[in-house]
């Protein structure tokens, strides 16, 4: 059920590099969070330069930046995945992006929002996580 939002400046990334980032993203999912292939859900939104703020330092070790070719990824998901599997999904995705698009890891800012089940409606009015759960 993750909904995935990736914002990154215009220009930044090509249709192709999207597919890619969108793909590595999608596969971390599966391989840590264990939702299903079909659980697809993602939106890509570009901004201007000018839009993006950050400190080129913050909370990175031994001195590291980073730069304007900053990504951030917002992951809305159901509750229930331990600080490993969270660490896991993140240790992933960056060096996924990094192997597919030779982007540094400094750039790869990550957020996950954890909501309950019935907060999530994938259409029809109806509220299926909760209606799955209430079956079983």
């Amino acid at each position: 059920m993750p909904f995935v939002n990736v914002y990154y400046q215009e220009h930044q990334l090509n249709n192709k590099e999207l597919k890619k980032v969108s793909n590595r993203i999608h596969q971390s999912l599966i391989q840590h969070f264990h939702i299903p292939e079909d659980d697809y859900f993602q939106l890509f939104l570009a901004y201007p330069p000018q839009h993006f703020f950050y400190d080129s330092q913050y909370l990175l070790e031994n001195g590291e930046k980073r730069t304007d070719n900053m990504i951030y990824i917002s992951i809305t998901c159901g509750q229930g995945r331990t600080v490993e599997q969270k660490k896991k999904l993140y240790h992933s995705i960056a060096e996924g992006l990094h192997t597919v698009l030779d982007l540094s890891k400094n750039n790869i800012f990550i957020t996950l929002n954890e909501t309950p089940l019935e907060n999530w409606s994938f259409g029809q009015g109806l509220a299926q996580m909760v209606n799955q759960k209430e079956e079983k």
